[in-house]
């Protein structure tokens, strides 16, 4: 399998548990890691919390390479936040670099910071990489059916997330391809200062929104063209159910991230 080089919103067919679980369940057992990571403090939790991650990564039969692939657009802000703590946090002195002082609490906490992002990642991007956009936008429609007594919009707001994750990876590849033409008529987008590459972004920018216009303008032409006319009496072809295995593994989850977060 051809690995794609953008991994946000994509979507990679498959037969596993984890492709046949109910959207609402991934999406909710998502929040709940995420809630499970910002809640430990131990390094025995944060190792639980990797083992999980790892076995729903081999569970769900996505290649690693991709999903590890989906962490490179946020390796700078890894390096950043690790450096950042490394020498601000106050603590015992490891060593020194000219006038910045590395900690051992420092050291501590940014790896504890690094590992916590990077699971989020990993166990977030499984639930668009396993869940067709379809069965996504009416998992996640379900969900916020409940904030209509309030006047949510819960189709619309469901179905606007769901085509904005759509078009990430098109409208990455189209950056890509606009950079490439350029650089081909000469352009530089590396030398310089950072005001002259800023100023060298305003070629690729402009056709970038154009683009991005004309293919919203399509879109819609061809959802009025489907008589597409809201959520209001629109039918499913495919109902969503909770089976037996959504409760086992949801419980069996649950269960699982209590005990991480209970481990000292």
């Amino acid at each position: 399998m051809k690995v794609p080089s953008v991994v946000i919103g994509q979507y990679i067919p498959g037969d596993s548990l984890l492709h046949r679980l109910d959207p609402r369940t991934k999406i909710l057992l998502a929040l709940a890691m995420v809630v499970a990571l910002f809640t430990v403090e131990s390094p025995w939790s944060y190792l639980m919390l990797a083992v999980l991650v790892a076995a729903a990564v081999l569970s769900s039969r996505v290649p690693v390479k991709m999903v590890l692939r989906g962490l490179r657009p946020i390796a700078f802000i890894l390096i950043l936040t690790f450096v950042l703590h490394l020498f601000m946090d106050p603590g015992e002195e490891l060593f020194t670099i000219w006038r910045l002082r590395a900690t051992h609490e420092g050291l501590r906490i940014g790896l504890l910071t690094v590992v916590r992002l990077t699971l989020l990642i990993m166990a977030t991007s499984l639930v668009t990489l396993t869940t067709s956009p379809i069965v996504f936008t009416d998992g996640l429609e379900r969900l916020l059916n409940p904030l209509r007594i309030v006047g949510v919009p819960a189709h619309e707001l469901a179905m606007m997330m769901t085509i904005a994750l759509r078009f990430i990876p098109t409208l990455l590849e189209e950056t890509d391809k606009i950079m490439k033409a350029q650089m081909a008529r000469g352009a530089d987008f590396e030398s310089g200062g950072l005001v002259n590459r800023a100023k060298s972004m305003i070629p690729i920018l402009v056709p970038l929104f154009v683009s991005a216009f004309r293919r919203a303008d399509e879109l819609a032409v061809a959802m009025e063209a489907r008589c597409y006319r809201g959520g209001q009496g629109r039918t499913r072809l495919r109902q969503l159910r909770f089976g037996p295995a959504d409760a086992v593994v949801a419980a069996a989850t649950i269960v699982y991230l209590a005990a991480a977060v209970v481990v000292r």
